[in-house]
């Protein structure tokens, strides 16, 4: 069972909640977000009654939750999240997005591309959550020298900046560069003890899936970040290798029936304009555009389309 407090609910009802759940030899998790907190009801919930829940002080509503993500389902949160990266609100409606690169990291690339971003509008700069190279010796990933150059190119084009994790070890040097969200790659999401730690920061976080994750999957990995009280998760969907050429609409329009999180579309910048419409069609309230196949050509259009469908 879930039991979600209004935003107003003081810490004595919070504790009632808690007491009342334990005293019927259930164990309680308390989930503090943002905006509210929730208590889920972990052991053998027969005889508990929803309805006795939600006619205590401080509670919006209580219910029964089935499977193994609940505090990201539709029927914990009916309406949609509204998770904020600096400037740029994901699922407050219209098209929000961030552009970047997966792969090249260098000083010279990241300039052009926040020349790139800022021409089109956009507020965010990322790097990161590209394909891991099966080769020892071609794996990658961003070190503090890496963070510190996005940061400082971010800034002086008055974009912010969003980094990829996949190591907890640099997660003090990602919050020490006020990086306005945290990357995690599809191969980061079975990574339980870093999710559990992304958990308990106030820091956004997008969950990047591709055809290695099952959906059930993805939402399990988002349930972790959750129960640390961070709530503020976006979902990115790769397609098969990170760079999404196709589309599974079936399944991103079921996601978008089972989860309340926002849902982005990873597409490339060449020829990706089509992927983007068919993107929204399916509910995803943005995208995630890598930048290096953005060419002079291309650029136009990208920016034609952007500034019709950003709110």
């Amino acid at each position: 069972m879930i039991v979600v407090m209004s935003a107003r609910a003081s810490e004595a009802e919070v504790r009632d909640v808690v007491s009342r759940i334990e005293g019927a030899g259930l164990a309680a998790h308390v989930s503090r977000g943002i905006e509210r907190t929730v208590i889920g009801a972990v052991g053998e919930e027969r005889g508990m009654d929803a309805a006795s829940f939600e006619s205590m002080a401080g509670v919006e509503r209580a219910l029964r939750v089935v499977g193994d993500y609940r505090i990201v389902s539709r029927a914990a949160q009916p309406q949609d999240t509204r998770v904020r990266m600096g400037r740029t609100v994901f699922g407050a409606g219209g098209t929000a997005w961030l552009g970047g690169s997966a792969q090249d990291w260098s000083e010279g690339a990241l300039r052009a591309l926040a020349r790139q971003v800022a021409a089109a509008g956009g507020k965010l700069l990322y790097a990161g959550g590209g394909r891991s190279h099966a080769s020892p010796y071609h794996y990658r990933t961003l070190g503090v020298s890496e963070l510190e150059r996005l940061h400082d190119v971010a800034g002086e084009a008055g974009l912010g900046a969003v980094a990829e994790l996949r190591d907890v070890r640099l997660l003090d040097a990602h919050l020490e560069r006020q990086m306005e969200a945290l990357l995690l790659p599809p191969q980061s999401l079975g990574n339980v003890e870093l999710l559990r730690e992304v958990g308990r920061i106030n820091k956004a976080v997008i969950l990047q899936r591709d055809n290695r994750l099952t959906l059930d999957e993805w939402l399990a990995a988002a349930e972790h970040v959750a129960l640390g009280g961070n709530h503020q998760i976006v979902l990115c969907e790769c397609g098969g290798d990170g760079q999404s050429v196709s589309l599974d609409v079936g399944g991103l329009a079921s996601l978008r029936r089972r989860t309340h999180l926002p849902l982005i579309v990873a597409a490339p910048m060449a020829g990706g304009v089509a992927l983007a419409r068919a993107a929204m069609i399916t509910g995803a309230c943005g995208l995630m555009l890598d930048g290096v196949a953005w060419s002079d050509d291309e650029a136009p259009a990208w920016r034609e389309w952007l500034a019709g469908a950003v709110e």
